[in-house]
């Protein structure tokens, strides 16, 4: 198979593990039949999009071009696209194709395909190259992967939808979260402050849990009923055994077991946050309620654009602090030190 026809777009890449992103110039493929270029107006930064710069997951191919929170406006279509035209405020997420014929992809969850396509850090099969990320101009993706957005939300603060917000929105509607439920958010955070805005948006009684003491008033401002310091041990012992659901969105390493004893009989923890070292699970706070311990992914593309329209009219974006492109080194190193409230997004007109 030829080559297709590609363009010239500036990007933010890494050359290397060690190195600061910096400025580019990367190929694009001219737009196919079924294909919808974008002009990337903001992307969010996910922790993910270090982890991949720095190659903490050992499978980076440089140069990296990070980025899967990407909101941008369609500058043309190809001739068989039939769900978006020029000028549509469109979203494209962490994934921009699956194989579609397989069981997951019939039931509209791509993220479990295993021979999906992320929109970084995977193998382009139209250009047998890596997948370029948000950190640039423009993008080229495949119409079934390319999501409408809400026009009444703002775009900016909605770009970590496209990870956080359905990282954190699958789980719930998975266990089926709602009014009568008491529900704990384990981590305030990019996923973690989207949780409570979605748990309380579900109508669930909502409970924050977090080290910080600090966190305690913004935790209620978010949604949150209660706020829980979790290294206070009255404060936990005081919650056991009365939980029907808690997401856990802290990638740090922690006692996972303080939460499974907070359970009801037949509750469920769900970990969406990723842990560098596999944390030790006790059996007998599983055992002896019948008590879950899961894990979830994103999710797939129906759920996907299901909360882009619940975001919409239910007014649910992200908190988020703008950075221009050229900020993103020091904006990696304020995410490791949690000095962000709660997401940071790349106005993407600075590139230019």
């Amino acid at each position: 198979m030829s080559k297709p026809i590609c363009y010239s777009t500036k990007a933010f890449s890494a050359a290397s593990a060690t190195s600061p992103l910096s400025a580019a110039t990367i190929e694009r493929r001219q737009p196919s039949a079924s294909d919808v270029q974008i002009q990337i107006l903001y992307c969010g930064v996910c922790h993910s999009d270090l982890h991949f710069a720095r190659n903490e997951w050992h499978f980076t191919q440089y140069p990296a071009v990070p980025g899967h929170e990407i909101v941008g406006r369609v500058t043309a279509v190809g001739s068989g696209v039939k769900k978006f035209k020029v000028g549509d405020t469109v979203g494209v997420g962490c994934l921009v194709d699956s194989c579609r014929t397989c069981s997951d992809c019939r039931a509209g969850l791509e993220q479990f395909c295993t021979s999906m396509v992320m929109t970084y850090g995977s193998i382009d099969p139209h250009l047998n190259a890596p997948t370029l990320g948000g950190y640039s101009q423009s993008i080229v993706v495949t119409e079934d992967f390319v999501l409408r957005m809400p026009a009444n939300l703002n775009l900016a603060a909605a770009a970590p939808l496209l990870c956080a917000g359905i990282t954190t929105y699958s789980p719930l509607r998975h266990w089926k979260v709602g009014p009568g439920q008491k529900v704990g958010i384990v981590g305030l955070g990019g996923l973690g402050h989207m949780g409570v805005k979605f748990a309380k948006a579900f109508g669930a009684h909502v409970v924050l849990f977090t080290t910080s003491p600090g966190k305690v008033a913004d935790g209620k401002r978010l949604g949150a009923h209660e706020v829980v310091v979790s290294t206070d041990e009255a404060q936990m012992a005081a919650q056991a055994g009365s939980f029907d659901f808690i997401l856990d969105a802290v990638s740090a390493s922690h006692d996972i077991n303080a939460y499974l004893n907070l359970l009801k009989r037949d509750g469920n923890l769900t970990l969406v946050g990723a842990p560098e070292k596999p944390l030790p699970v006790a059996a007998f706070p599983l055992i002896f309620r019948r008590r879950s311990f899961s894990g979830s992914l994103i999710g797939g593309l129906p759920e996907t654009q299901e909360m882009l329209d619940f975001c919409g009219r239910h007014n649910i974006t992200s908190d988020i602090e703008m950075i221009r492109m050229d900020q993103i080194n020091t904006a990696y190193e304020r995410m490791l030190k949690s000095d962000v409230k709660y997401r940071f997004v790349i106005d993407m007109a600075s590139l230019a």
